[in-house]
């Protein structure tokens, strides 16, 4: 039997759910919201720098929508800001899942 990651792996992008966690899901006006913040595991890319978490960056949107789930979903996606403790310089992961929009 499948857990609920294995689950969400067959819908959504396998970045969104290695690397951050569903926080919520709502259904509104027959969209469904689904809510997710970045774990507090520093990205791979930046394994030689020492970081540590300083927050979110401002939480974008992406619009999906799939024919077989005849339902437009909203991805909700808070990134971490990860501050280089020696260099004293942010970042953030990026990821490259679809077209991202600013959440207004």
């Amino acid at each position: 039997m499948l857990n609920d990651a294995e689950i969400l792996k067959l819908f959504l992008p396998e970045l969104l759910i290695e690397h951050f966690e569903m926080m919520k899901f709502e259904e509104e006006n027959k969209i469904l919201h689904i809510y997710f913040e970045e774990k507090n595991t520093a990205p791979k890319e930046f394994s030689s720098a020492m970081l540590q978490s300083k927050g979110f960056v401002p939480e974008i949107t992406v619009d999906d929508f799939s024919a077989p789930r005849k339902k437009t979903v909203k991805l909700h996606i808070k990134r971490r800001r990860w501050t280089d403790v020696k260099k004293q310089e942010t970042s953030s992961r990026e990821i490259g899942i679809l077209s991202p929009k600013e959440h207004a």
